[in-house]
């Protein structure tokens, strides 16, 4: 499996999208310091019991690679369907479906490692620029583990929650359709309406997540039989 991971990257040129995490990441900060008035006042923790330094950070970057992450199923598995060379790779004497599971798995990892990186650069970015900026980032420097643990597993859910868009591509076979199931996932649930928002509902992830994991099994569960065509 490892082996096609690797494969599936280099097919697909990832230090391409190793420059685009980094471009991302760099436009990030400039949009987090031209939000410094509204970010430099410390306040009391929002109803989600975060600051609103943590808040900025998860929001900008879960909406951004919650796309990203679409955009890298549709490059990584949709493309393959339309330019036909998924046809090519089937004919190998491997699994079908190990083949796909590769594909997923590769964009996951390189997903996550993305969306943990430009947080991290967000956090160590907006500490360094502190004295300039006046953003306050106590909750950051204190390094507790709970905001650590948090910064893991809501980038887990975030890209894990992205490959709902898996299943409406391939029923298209439409790169367009999993970008825009991508840009609605965004929307639903780093937006808000006023005050009503569903960003930090517990059972509306878990409703995602349950959506997630069934989009990726109808995808691949009769991949052995059914025609490409």
């Amino acid at each position: 499996m490892l082996k096609l991971i690797r494969l599936e990257w280099k097919k697909n040129h990832i230090k391409k999208y190793m420059l685009i995490t980094v471009v991302i990441t760099v436009i990030l900060q400039i949009f987090m310091i031209a939000m410094a008035r509204e970010l430099e006042i410390a306040g009391p923790p929002l109803l989600s019991g975060k600051s609103m330094i943590r808040t900025s950070i998860d929001l900008f970057t879960h909406l951004t690679f919650i796309i990203f992450t679409g955009v890298m199923i549709s490059a990584f598995t949709i493309d393959s369907y339309k330019k036909r060379t998924m046809d090519l790779m089937f004919s190998y004497p491997i699994n079908r479906r190990k083949i796909l599971f590769s594909q997923i798995a590769a964009v996951w990892i390189f997903s996550f490692a993305s969306l943990l990186f430009s947080k991290l650069c967000l956090c160590v970015f907006l500490t360094l620029t502190r004295p300039m900026t006046g953003i306050v980032t106590t909750d950051i420097l204190s390094g507790a583990l709970p905001y650590w643990l948090d910064m893991i597993l809501s980038s887990a859910a975030m890209v894990s929650i992205s490959y709902i868009s898996l299943f409406t591509g391939m029923l298209k076979k439409s790169s367009k359709t999993v970008i825009v199931t991508s840009v609605i996932i965004a929307c639903l649930t780093q937006g808000n309406i006023g005050e009503a928002t569903l960003s930090g509902s517990v059972p509306f992830y878990v409703l995602l997540m349950a959506c997630a994991v069934l989009s990726v099994y109808f995808s691949v569960y009769n991949a052995e039989t059914k025609d490409l065509g």
